[in-house]
């Protein structure tokens, strides 16, 4: 019976974000194909000796589900190891496709995203109680297009978190979409390049005026996240509203409100 194919999250980049998981099956591996433009290649410092260890950059989609297909009747884990989490901006469905019609058993690994590193590396959050509850990961239209309705300026006009992958070659129409969203130029916008990556991870902050010329300064140009968000820079407000769950007016079901609190209203975490 042919082995079992793994496809890893590795993370955004520190070998130290991958899942314990993920080591684990890099540790027990026979065979690892690796996105060396991508996932530094210090994450397959984990493979055992004599594992076969393959950088996937020159290869194309056939030849890298040859390789796996091929590498899967010797070994019993082998594992593809990809960047951030498999599921996103990567070809997980066009590879398990041909393994299934293989018959070779496949199985997903999640992995931490850069959008979620960029934003921990800022110090910012995501979501805050009655500014947004809502991130949209989305991309602007490149050489894939968008489907339909998915263009940035009707995502922008929800006026929530959105961070922007394979983007950063494009700030220029980041820009005019969130202008024509109506976004105002001082809004604040975040860029992190090679987030989590140890000795390469850079943080420019700015706002929609002249984030692109802080960025062209800074000499990025590549693996970057652009985040626009109504949450950015709230570390300095001096007024945040709080999260109800912790409030202590607030009951719910392993908490009661305190006696001296007005407000008591059921609410589950």
């Amino acid at each position: 019976m042919p082995g079992k194919i793994w496809f890893v999250g590795a993370g955004p980049g520190d070998p130290d974000l991958i899942t314990v998981k993920g080591r684990k099956l890099l540790e027990a591996s026979g065979a690892v194909l690796f996105a060396g433009s991508l996932v530094d290649q210090a994450a397959t410092l984990f493979a055992p000796d004599g594992c076969d260890i393959r950088d996937s950059k020159d290869m194309t989609l056939d030849e890298m589900t040859a390789w796996l297909i091929e590498r899967a009747q010797r070994h019993e884990t082998v594992v593809r190891l990809q960047t951030g989490d498999p599921g996103l901006y990567g070809a997980l469905i066009e590879m398990t496709q041909p393994l299934t019609a293989a018959g070779i058993e496949w199985a997903v690994v999640p992995g931490v995203s850069s959008a979620m590193a960029s934003m921990a590396a800022a110090g910012e959050t995501l979501t805050l109680p009655e500014v947004t509850q809502t991130v949209i990961l989305t991309r602007v239209a490149g050489r894939t297009p968008m489907p339909p309705g998915e263009d940035l300026e009707s995502l922008a006009a929800h006026k929530t978190t959105l961070c922007i992958y394979l983007s950063i070659t494009l700030l220029h129409k980041v820009q005019d979409a969130l202008r024509a969203a109506g976004w105002a130029d001082d809004a604040p916008i975040l860029v992190v390049q090679k987030a989590s990556w140890p000795g390469q991870e850079k943080i420019i902050r700015g706002t929609l005026a002249d984030i692109k010329q802080k960025c062209q300064a800074e000499k990025v140009g590549s693996q970057a996240m652009i985040v626009a968000s109504p949450t950015l820079g709230a570390a300095d407000w001096p007024d945040l509203i709080r999260s109800k769950l912790y409030d202590p007016a607030f009951t719910h079901r392993f908490r009661k409100a305190s006696p001296a609190s007005a407000v008591t209203t059921e609410i589950n975490p």
